[in-house]
Order: structure tokens, then sequence, then C-alpha cells
């Protein structure tokens, strides 16, 4: 009989692992047992994920809280499943979805059910992840038209007209420049081009 893992997976550092470790908790999964990544979903390159390829032997469980925890691009989400159900022999097992468990139903229509499942929810998991990256670029560009500036605040320096004029005419060099407005030369060349640009 072989081991039980599981694999968790938050997008950002600011997101909680809680309600999966908890899930897993229940399950009895030892700790050193528990792969858990705090990045975005959308490829495999992932330290602890390629960890637990490692790990994983044939006949082993691996558990996961639900399907986009596992990965969102649709064609790479596939190809992992086939990868570690039948190259691997390892068995997974979708908390969220049960008809997602290849524990049961190992016969042919099983197969089938369970590969249809999964792809109609991989589609449907990475077309909501485009859908949300489409309306954060509407909502950002909205905002533009609003004008709200993103970024940082430029830094206030009340003498760059007069230095940049100077800088133009030759007097002074760059870095010279970007000494008496109190900005890193890189910094002094972009607002330069800017104003130059607005003139």
């Amino acid at each position: 009989m072989g081991k039980s893992y599981a694999y968790v997976r938050v997008s950002t550092s600011y997101q909680k692992e809680d309600r999966q470790l908890l899930a897993m908790e229940k399950l009895g999964i030892e700790a050193k047992n528990i792969y858990i990544d705090r990045q975005s979903g959308r490829d495999f390159h992932r330290p602890m994920y390629e960890k637990l390829l490692k790990k994983l032997r044939e006949g082993d469980v691996l558990f996961i809280k639900s399907i986009d925890r596992l990965g969102r691009n649709y064609e790479e989400l596939l190809e992992q499943w086939r990868y570690l159900c039948r190259e691997k022999k390892v068995d997974i097992v979708i908390l969220d979805m049960p008809i997602l468990d290849t524990r049961n139903g190992k016969d042919l229509l099983g197969t089938l059910i369970s590969d249809l499942v999964l792809a109609l929810l991989s589609y449907v998991s990475e077309n909501e992840r485009k859908a949300i990256r489409e309306r954060q670029l509407e909502g950002i560009e909205a905002a533009r038209k609003r004008g709200v500036k993103f970024g940082r605040p430029e830094k206030q320096t009340p003498n760059f007209n007069m230095v940049y004029h100077k800088w133009m005419s030759k007097e002074i060099s760059a870095a010279e420049a970007a000494a008496l407005c109190g900005l890193k030369t890189g910094a002094f060349y972009y607002r330069a081009r800017k104003m130059k640009a607005d003139s």
C-alpha cells in the first residue's frame, strides 16, 4: 500500500493556505507529506510541486483540495493529470469533487467519466483565470481614464526644470544633473525624456 501525500497551493504570499491544510489534517496526512507552493497556478514550474513529483511512487495517493489548486492552465493540467495517473501510477483525489477520485471506477467507464469531468473543469478553470485577467486589465484602463496613477509617486524635485535646462545646454553632465536633483541617473534620463516629449 502506498503513502498519502497532499499538495497545497495559494497564488500569493498574502493568501492563506489554512483551509487546505485543515482538510489535509482531517485526512490524517503527515505534515512532512504536505507540499505547499505560494505562487501562480498558470504553469507547473513550482519548487514544491517538482519536489513532490520526485517523491511520488506507484500506488501513492495524492490529495488536493480543489482542481484549481493543482493548476489553471487547461492543457498543462490535463497533461499533469495523465502523467501522474498513467506514468507515475499515482491515484489523485480532488476533495471538493468526489467524482475526481481515481481510486474509484478503475474500469473503462469510470476512467472515461473522470477524464471528461477533469477536461470540463480544467477548461472552466482556465477560462475563469483569463476572465479575471481581462477584468483586471479593463479595471486598470478605466482607472487610468479617470486619472488614477499607478506605481510609486514621483519624487518631488522642485529644481528639475532649472537643472534640466542646464543639462540640455551642456553646462552639466547627466550624472551632475541627477545628483543636483537627488535622483539616480536612470531616473533623471527618464524624466528628461518625459519632459522633452511633453514640450
